[in-house]
């Protein structure tokens, strides 16, 4: 298989190296932090966007997209503290943007509150909510489980080859083939919710779906986002813990999904209340996976939190 060479930058963060990928120029610098299985490409249809109006990255977590794997276990606090230096070696300036879908969401809360003074935003896209994770019901310890079970699966598909025929019959867009090998290697263990950590990727273009068949092959991947899933329950308690004094003055918008129902909008609407400058935002017609659905909307969104930091006139239509 030809390996997709990265499009960004691989910068040492600590004895591995993880990948930045910038475009775009300006002040604030904008930081996209990606879903639980997901990495830098499920940008690829906001980050240009938002590239005209100022600085924008996106990067992987380590055993993501084209990082290199990283000290277990993965949790919020680690990627948080992993991406501040990522950042600084980088030479990317602050103040940061920080831009945050779901298991993203977690740990750019973490971000914000460890680096209050780099931080100008956030922006929290469907975000993961850690009162949900902190002391899971039964239901969401059996998705923990399952979660885990199929990623040490998954890992060993990988060292035997058997990722590679999934990841090349998706990137062709043979979706049923691969979810009939998937389910073979599973042993029938996977859901369509459990399909939708990775299944959205359908919707970017081609070019994009490219490399999705070599970041699959590898055991890295597996390993890291079932680390990442195992350690949930702390992930959550690191994230309620950073945010127990509330974000002051910080401006943070939360975009939910179209009707997440009252649960969840109530979860929002307290999100939004942690800064004084909070705002919930509903998406009009999404679901969990806001940047592929309606990409406009979050590029949108930022740049109009970065033109009112600079004090510039906001001459695109409300939200």
């Amino acid at each position: 298989m030809r390996r997709v060479p990265p499009p960004g930058s691989l910068v040492d963060v600590g004895g591995f190296s993880l990948h930045l990928k910038c475009a775009g120029s300006g002040s604030p610098s904008v930081v996209l932090d990606a879903a639980l299985g997901a990495s830098s490409v499920s940008w690829s249809l906001v980050q240009p966007r938002i590239a005209e109006t100022t600085r924008v990255c996106s990067y992987d977590r380590a055993g993501f997209g084209w990082s290199e794997a990283g000290p277990l276990p993965r949790t919020a606090g680690r990627v948080a503290g992993e991406l501040w230096v990522l950042l600084e070696r980088a030479a990317v300036r602050p103040p940061f943007v920080l831009v945050g879908h779901s298991f993203g969401g977690l740990v750019m809360r973490v971000f914000a509150a460890r680096y209050r003074a780099d931080t100008a935003a956030l922006v929290l896209v469907d975000p993961a909510h850690p009162e949900d994770w902190v002391r899971p019901a039964p239901k969401e310890l059996a998705k923990i489980d399952r979660g885990v079970r199929l990623c040490r699966r998954g890992a060993v598909a990988a060292r035997l080859g058997l990722a590679r025929a999934v990841g090349s019959l998706a990137a062709v867009g043979a979706v049923g083939a691969a979810r009939a090998l998937v389910a073979l290697i599973s042993r029938g263990g996977l859901s369509r919710e459990d399909e939708g950590i990775l299944a959205p990727v359908w919707k970017l273009p081609p070019e994009a779906r490219r490399p999705l068949s070599q970041f699959w092959t590898e055991p890295r991947f597996f390993e890291a986002l079932g680390s990442q899933i195992e350690s949930i329950c702390v992930s959550a308690a690191e994230t309620l813990e950073a945010s127990r004094d509330g974000y002051g003055d910080l401006p943070l918008v939360t975009i939910s999904s179209t009707d997440p129902g009252d649960y969840r909008l109530r979860q929002q609407a307290a999100l939004a209340g942690l800064s004084t400058r909070g705002r919930h935002v509903m998406a009009s017609a999404s679901g969990h996976w806001v940047p592929l659905d309606q990409p406009d909307l979050v590029a949108d969104i930022v740049r109009r939190v970065v033109l009112e930091l600079r004090g510039e006139s906001v001459s695109e239509p409300g939200y």
